[in-house]
């Protein structure tokens, strides 16, 4: 069964937004964010119940060498996945649920 990742427009745009700043600091380091990114989210998509949730129906799966989280909840009846955030670990936690569909 093939899920579907839909992105919140927020969380679509934290993720422009950390590529061009990774970028912008070292050529290629945007890249590598994406690569690392794109895999996470492969990842859920073959191991959906890998990350276990965290509060209400979210979970958060570490992105690897960099310190975001994908926050995220499964919807299993419409075949998706819901990215409500690409969370910068540095900021305030209250805010990584506040986000809906």
């Amino acid at each position: 069964m093939i899920y579907t990742v839909i992105f919140h427009p927020e969380a679509d745009k934290e993720y422009r937004e950390s590529f061009l700043w990774y970028e912008k600091k070292v050529k290629g380091l945007g890249y590598r964010f994406e690569i690392v990114v794109e895999g996470k989210i492969r990842e859920i998509m073959n191991n959906l119940e890998k990350y276990p949730k965290r509060m209400g129906l979210y979970r958060e799966a570490p992105v690897g060498g960099f310190p975001y989280v994908i926050v995220y909840r499964i919807n299993k009846m419409l075949e998706r996945i819901f990215v409500s955030s690409l969370f910068h670990t540095s900021r305030n936690p209250k805010r990584k649920y506040r986000r809906d569909k």
